[in-house]
């Protein structure tokens, strides 16, 4: 399977997360802290942190450790705290 992240093309294969899909590709810093501006990497991976919240098929806030990868999906760098719909 492949889903394309900040529009390059990520390899994954089922029933692996999306975070583990961009660790396995080399892909560390998932966000950004909204104050200071730092690096965010996957921290907890169970869903209880919020350092992994990325904007998935238009869809922001989400948390990638816990979303399954899914054929074709469009994965992007969250910029702010995201406005959901």
């Amino acid at each position: 399977m492949s889903f394309t992240f900040d529009g390059k093309p990520i390899a994954a294969f089922e029933g692996e997360t999306v975070a583990v899909a961009l660790h396995a590709a080399g892909v560390r810093k998932l966000s950004h802290s909204q104050i200071m501006h730092r690096a965010r990497g996957l921290y907890c991976a169970i869903g209880n942190c919020s350092s992994c919240m990325m904007i998935v098929d238009d869809e922001p806030n989400v948390k990638v450790c816990m979303e399954l990868v899914r054929d074709g999906m469009v994965v992007q760098t969250q910029p702010d705290k995201g406005v959901l719909k």
